[in-house]
């Protein structure tokens, strides 16, 4: 039973309901417990918040996750609403393949060519080899064969020119970053799918 306590298993919503975090059970009852966060008690489309001295009373459905404690066992939240956090944090996507894939549109910086998995490539405009960093800023997509001809030169070199200067993703909601990976239902009518 330890390891579901330290699952990352309940969603955080601030106090406009809208989705910012996901949180252990064990963090979920601290914030519950002190009166940081209300859980949410759902049952299909009904939504009912619920304070820690009523919650720890609630039954134990059958879906649901619970822990036992001496005054018998508490049903794990899936969701928390917390009372006064109102913002929504913003992220940056990290740096990856496949986010700048998405951010390059699956298509070469260099002829604008729609490109399949394994037709593309991370092209270093500024090469490693001449000190060039993997970053937002330095790196675009490219096809194979322009990479390959490209090489350790840089654009100019061999009469390429991008389309646009590679930028880092704007700050996005950290609404876009919760994933289900579990496939919690309650998550459903909180998340972006």
């Amino acid at each position: 039973m330890d390891d579901i306590l330290n699952r990352p298993i309940v969603l955080v919503l601030n106090r406009n309901w809208q989705a910012i975090n996901v949180r252990t059970p064990q963090q979920a009852f601290v914030q519950m417990a002190t009166d940081v966060a209300t859980a949410l008690d759902i049952d299909g489309e009904t939504m009912l918040p619920v304070r820690w001295a009523q919650w720890i009373k609630l039954p134990v459905r059958e879906n649901d996750y619970a822990v036992r404690t001496p005054g018998g066992p508490v049903r794990i939240p899936h969701v928390i609403v917390l009372s006064r956090f109102a913002k929504v944090p913003k992220r940056r996507p990290k740096f990856s393949a496949r986010a700048l894939w998405t951010r390059d549109n699956h298509r070469c910086q260099y002829t604008g060519k729609l490109l399949n998995a394994g037709e593309g490539n991370i092209d270093h405009i500024l090469p490693r080899s001449r000190g060039g960093k993997t970053s937002w800023e330095n790196c675009v997509l490219a096809s194979r064969d322009v990479n390959s001809r490209k090489a350790d030169r840089l654009p100019e070199e061999v009469g390429l020119r991008l389309l646009k200067p590679p930028t880092a993703p704007r700050d996005l909601p950290s609404t876009f970053f919760i994933r289900n990976v579990n496939g919690i239902p309650a998550w459903r009518h909180f998340l972006i799918e």
